[in-house]
């Protein structure tokens, strides 16, 4: 899709939130969507912004949402055909997707968000405050409705959502490189035995984001290059992962699900105290963060042939995340207090130094040519340079939501879906010119390499994709 093609909607548009993500969004929907700013509406819960949007003729309302009012704040702005952007923090998601069902409007959110404490609530059990417990609750409003409705789009920012597309253009690729000879699967059950016959045994979702700020990060102060309030709440979460069925060290300290899909198992501590190895193209060999996301959950389902606890084949699918170096120290110290966020917060976004770039992609491991990471590799040079009010970490989040609404548009009778569900090909269409440069690239990398060289370590030397060896403990 050439980025100066518009589509064609006569709804309105409601942004609820207005951080990092509803700003950088912003130039994209008027860009990329045939609507007068007269017929889009900002709810958040703070004034940044306010200026720029009256500036643009977009009507600005500033309204924190709760369980007492959200019905009474957004009915008025929603009707049949209108669309509902969430990308605020601490608004329940799905009674926003069953007020959108009952009006008729479409829906798309980056996350699935609970009320205030759903995720940190310490009288819940740490799989009752989990992604898959949020997802679990999402996916039975499809069946209560019997798959019909409004489309409503979960979670697709970068990832989850763009991940997604991009494990499959990398099954496709990786089959291709092979000699695989495959047609492009059409259904679920084909995607996973694609992936089951390449021998794909682990896929991380594998970033390092290099961006820094000219600001250094001061005493009690918790920076990030994007949403502080998620990207705390995600990291207080018990750390997931999709459970892959060659698994045969089962963590000590892991938990499993007593209802669901049963595709996931959490740990029983938070992903903000989780690391993992992993790779990328440009940093190499790392260690990351197991930070809960819900592409954990819904890639290793997806990709599940068999059912439940029996399946015949699943991979171990997880985030494994290198947050800029002022957000590993925000992380450092944030958990020294024992999970307290600091008193101050900062967004790094205008003063990020040039040259800084997010590597954000999938790292498929175990078929024949052993690991291939897919992806984007985007500096803040060329996002800055493609869309303003954005750094390299918010264009592939805003890129990729742009994308799921525009295909909900063109898509608007497809009830609640997620992003493995939907057309990857077309996804990928609109978010190519905004991911800089998309490469894949093929490694002998493993968790093995270089281990022991110092200090002995307890490793399964027989089988290199087990998660006991990516575990760092």
């Amino acid at each position: 899709m050439a980025t100066d093609q518009r589509t064609t909607y006569p709804g309105r548009i409601v942004i609820l939130g207005f951080g990092s993500i509803g700003q950088g969004i912003l130039p994209l929907l008027l860009r990329h969507i045939d609507i007068e700013p007269s017929r889009i509406a900002i709810v958040t819960a703070e004034e940044r912004g306010h200026a720029e949007a009256t500036a643009l003729g977009i009507r600005f309302i500033r309204e924190p949402l709760t369980q007492q009012n959200y019905a009474a704040v957004l009915e008025p702005l929603l009707g049949r055909g209108d669309f509902l952007l969430n990308v605020s923090v601490e608004v329940s998601s799905l009674a926003l997707i069953e007020l959108c069902h009952a009006k008729g409007a479409l829906y798309l959110d980056t996350c699935i968000e609970p009320w205030p404490g759903g995720y940190t609530d310490p009288s819940l059990s740490p799989s009752l405050r989990s992604n898959y417990a949020l997802r679990e609750s999402a996916l039975a409003l499809r069946a209560k409705h019997g798959g019909r409705g409004p489309t409503a789009v979960l979670t697709h920012g970068a990832n989850p959502g763009l991940v997604s597309h991009f494990v499959k253009q990398a099954l496709l690729n990786i089959a291709r490189d092979t000699g695989l000879t495959v047609t492009k699967p059409g259904t679920r059950k084909a995607w996973g035995e694609l992936a089951e016959r390449l021998g794909v045994r682990v896929i991380h979702i594998a970033e390092r984001d290099t961006q820094v700020s000219n600001i250094p990060k001061a005493v009690d102060e918790f920076v990030n290059t994007w949403s502080i309030e998620g990207f705390v709440s995600e990291g207080s979460q018990p750390a997931e992962l999709g459970w892959g069925s060659h698994e045969r060290h089962f963590p000590t300290d892991g938990g499993r699900h007593a209802f669901g899909c049963g595709s996931a198992i959490y740990l029983n501590r938070p992903g903000a105290s989780t690391r993992v190895r992993s790779w990328t193209p440009l940093e190499g060999p790392y260690l990351g963060w197991l930070i809960t996301h819900g592409e954990s959950i819904s890639i290793a389902d997806y990709l599940t042939v068999g059912e439940g606890a029996d399946a015949r084949y699943r991979p171990t699918v997880h985030y494994a995340y290198h947050p800029c170096d002022g957000a590993v120290l925000s992380l450092h110290e944030f958990a020294g207090k024992n999970w307290r966020l600091q008193g101050k917060q900062r967004l790094i976004m205008e003063e990020v130094n040039p040259g800084g770039i997010d590597e954000l992609g999938v790292l498929l491991m175990g078929h024949a040519k052993s690991s291939y990471w897919f992806g984007s590799q985007l500096s803040v040079d060329q996002a800055r340079r493609l869309v303003p009010y954005n750094n390299a970490t918010s264009l592939q989040v805003t890129a990729t939501a742009l994308a799921g609404m525009i295909w909900a548009i063109e898509n608007p009778s497809a009830s609640l879906v997620e992003p493995d569900e939907m057309d990857f090909a077309r996804i990928l269409e609109i978010t190519l010119p905004y991911l800089g440069d998309v490469v894949g690239v093929y490694s002998d990398w493993t968790p093995l390499a270089d281990r022991t060289r110092l200090f002995p370590e307890d490793l399964d030397r027989a089988d290199p994709w087990q998660f006991k060896n990516f575990r760092v403990v």
